[in-house]
């Protein structure tokens, strides 16, 4: 069976929670729930993907913009299907899309221990940066 590259669609989030769930180094919180990740599809429209083999979703990466900087999330590969190069082409396919869309800087957030994915990120041209440190926030539940 070949390897389909298509748009990541809402009702992919199932099998596609679940790859993120069993893959290292990807972490899940709170902004990871269905109704989020359908919010996050619906306004990147066809920018998030999934590579699909036969029926079976065996990558996935989530990819948005806020207008000036574009992000990828979650970029995940099945254990049975790496090292054939998935990855790397939901990362190009993610930042030609950005690119189509205006956008002119991507980033990705990694852990800091994920030596796996900091080797991953370098190698598709990805610039490691010492001068920055990130910080969650919190935000008081919306009000009805």
């Amino acid at each position: 069976m070949s390897v389909v590259v298509r748009a990541f669609r809402p009702e992919d989030y199932g099998p596609v929670r679940a790859l993120w769930a069993v893959t290292e180094g990807v972490g899940l919180g709170p902004g990871d729930s269905e109704a989020e990740v359908h919010t996050f599809l619906a306004r990147n429209a066809g920018l998030s993907l999934v590579a699909v083999d036969g029926e079976v979703i065996v990558a996935a990466a989530l990819c948005g913009h806020d207008g000036r900087r574009g992000y990828i999330y979650h970029l995940a590969v099945a254990t049975t299907h790496r090292r054939r190069g998935l990855g790397r082409r939901l990362t190009t396919d993610c930042l030609g899309a950005l690119a189509g869309a205006g956008i002119k800087r991507g980033q990705v957030s990694v852990f800091a221990t994920n030596t796996l994915a900091k080797a991953f990120w370098a190698s598709v041209g990805g610039h490691l940066r010492s001068d920055l440190a990130v910080f969650t926030i919190p935000l008081p539940d919306a009000e009805p």
